[in-house]
């Protein structure tokens, strides 16, 4: 078996508390350090790669003195608050001894739950990596409330992963992978090398809850790579102190647990567009809009667009329709129904005169839309 880090071009990097602050003892600059070496190798080979890191609240604790994960709410925040501050600035110290930039994205799952902010997180997301800047995202800890109690970085990750359409995800945590049974209890477990996400036997096998620092445990990590499959992204599950692991995976080697998703991601993609059983309006297009989208594939542009049926917002899927009203593709629009509307028949240079800002030249980027 070989890593299906190799072959990935954007990854999704995720660390846990207990790695991170070194089981809450304080941030381990010596171990983000060598993380921060580790991406700016694979950054060399020219993958992508978007760090998820926990351990605001856990850095904030020990600021604050707290003994133990306090249970207020408010406390909880106030720790995120404090922890973050020192977060983003090892990180931006470690990243910047490569010549690397990076920023700080704080995300709670309901900006991915809103479609029009989910947009906006992927188009901040995207245009960072374009300009060679590795983001650093953690939960917004400071204003949520549930996803304190209830939330892990595991699934935020995961998440991620199918908002930036990433093709693999790695999971650094303080175990060196799943086992057959929980390590700790049993000395017959034997490490799972790889499997397919999703198989509930995995589910079985993962332990229960995780360290005191953290709030993840094996079972977040296997639902995690569960999730990330969907959008047909691989998931690595392996022993964050391992030497170099993350080089060491890009090269192929095997390491830890290996999730793999049993759907590509293109087919993943198209696949849940089609799954729209009804979609939440339509454009009809002409004759030369119809040919760009099905004989030379191309993004459809506002000017090919002739009338619009239904009320949409930006990132909702829509059907587009030839001037006989036979489907010809979905997709994710970048613009609502009634923007269509005033910029449809109109060159895309003109849109940001009409509308005061431009979310693309694109009413449909061709990377957002499946042929019918």
């Amino acid at each position: 078996m070989k890593s299906a880090i190799q072959q990935a071009s954007r990854i999704i990097v995720k660390v846990g508390s207990s790695l991170v602050t070194n089981e809450g003892r304080g941030l381990d600059q010596n171990a983000i350090a060598r993380w921060a070496a580790q991406i700016a190798s694979l950054r060399a080979l020219g993958k992508e790669v978007v760090l998820v890191s926990s351990g605001a609240i856990a850095e904030g604790m020990l600021r604050l003195h707290f003994g133990e994960r306090p249970t207020d709410i408010h406390e909880l925040q106030a720790c995120a608050a404090v922890g973050q501050m020192g977060l983003a600035q090892i990180y931006e110290t470690s990243f910047r001894a490569h010549g690397i930039g990076t920023a700080q994205v704080l995300l709670t799952h309901a900006d991915l739950a809103d479609r029009e902010r989910y947009l906006n997180a992927r188009s901040t997301l995207t245009t960072l990596l374009r300009l060679g800047v590795v983001p650093i995202i953690n939960e917004n800890d400071t204003v949520v409330t549930d996803e304190i109690k209830f939330g892990d970085n595991d699934t935020l990750g995961a998440l991620v992963a199918n908002l930036i359409e990433a093709d693999a995800l790695v999971i650094l945590t303080d175990q060196r992978g799943l086992f057959s049974a929980d390590p700790r209890k049993d000395p017959s477990a034997t490490l799972i090398g790889e499997a397919q996400a999703g198989d509930e036997r995995l589910e079985e096998m993962a332990g229960g809850a995780g360290s005191s620092i953290g709030r993840g445990g094996m079972l977040t990590k296997v639902l995690a790579a569960k999730r990330a499959a969907r959008s047909g992204a691989h998931t690595v599950i392996a022993w964050g102190r391992e030497d170099n692991v993350l080089v060491r995976l890009a090269s192929g080697e095997a390491i830890g647990t290996q999730l793999t998703a049993p759907t590509a991601r293109l087919t993943a993609r198209r696949q849940w567009m089609v799954d729209h059983l009804h979609t939440a309006g339509e454009v009809v297009l002409d004759a030369g809009a119809v040919q760009k989208l099905t004989q030379e594939g191309k993004s459809l542009l506002p000017i090919g667009v002739t009338a619009v049926n239904g009320q949409f917002r930006r990132g909702e899927v829509i059907t587009c329709v030839d001037e006989q009203g036979n489907p010809v593709a979905r997709g994710l629009t970048n613009y609502t129904g009634s923007e269509v509307r005033l910029i449809m028949r109109r060159s895309s240079s003109e849109i940001e005169g009409i509308l005061g800002y431009v979310e693309g030249p694109e009413l449909i980027h061709r990377d957002n839309m499946v042929l019918l």
